[in-house]
């Protein structure tokens, strides 16, 4: 038996999805679709898909945000879990890969759960947090450019409510945050929003070696 998170095989990998995975025809639809875009490799993986939407089922999310969209299948997975009086709010910038989102949204019938923001994600935060949104959302997906990470972070646990959840991808990176030679400014912003985050007594985290590693933060009273 091993100690350590098992590095998947395709074999295993495949087994994991043959035996796990409950992906709604909708959601393999734009996975398909987004598998032939140039810049495929930003959609998350179906498992944490279902993962997350697990998890937004689990806490009885009614109010999202999310940071970064690209072609909506995050997106999807939180309006599809949510009741249906639930909202999110989505931050994006590009109008190109969110009308294929849009699309998605409309044929799985949640587009009047969400709420499309296209400008810049830290000006969108930072309205919300001037409107008066602050502590009422009960979970924020952040997966958007590395280099605003930490900005995300704190507009997030600004945002989020006690118990609240913030979910942010990708903080393993390919295993580039393990290496010491790789010193590039996506790679050391994760690291140090790792770092930072682990110490972070205002939230109680979790990092799960899900995928490319999902970091899950939740908001202490």
């Amino acid at each position: 038996m091993s100690k350590q998170t098992l590095n998947l095989d395709d074999r295993l990998y495949q087994y994991l999805l043959s035996t796990s995975l409950r992906e709604q025809p909708i959601l393999q639809a734009l996975r398909q679709e987004t598998a032939s875009h140039p810049m495929s490799q930003m959609q998350i993986a179906p498992e944490q898909g279902q993962f997350m939407g697990f998890l937004v089922q689990l806490m009885g999310v009614k109010k999202a945000l999310e940071v970064g969209v690209f072609t909506g299948y995050s997106s999807l997975v939180v309006a599809l879990a949510m009741p249906p009086d639930g909202q999110l709010i989505a931050c994006d910038v590009s109008e190109e890969f969110t009308s294929i989102a849009r699309r998605y949204w409309e044929q799985a019938g949640v587009a009047d759960k969400i709420d499309l923001r296209i400008a810049p994600a830290l000006e969108t935060l930072d309205q919300l947090i001037q409107e008066g949104h602050a502590n009422t959302f009960d979970f924020a997906f952040i997966d958007a450019d590395k280099s605003n990470y930490d900005n995300y972070y704190e507009r997030a646990l600004q945002l989020v409510r006690t118990g609240g959840l913030i979910a942010i991808d990708n903080v393993l990176w390919s295993g580039q945050v393990a290496d010491p030679e790789v010193q590039d400014t996506r790679t050391t912003a994760i690291r140090t929003l790792n770092q930072k985050i682990q110490q972070d007594q205002r939230v109680v985290m979790c990092l799960v070696p899900i995928a490319d590693g999902l970091m899950l933060a939740m908001k202490r009273g």
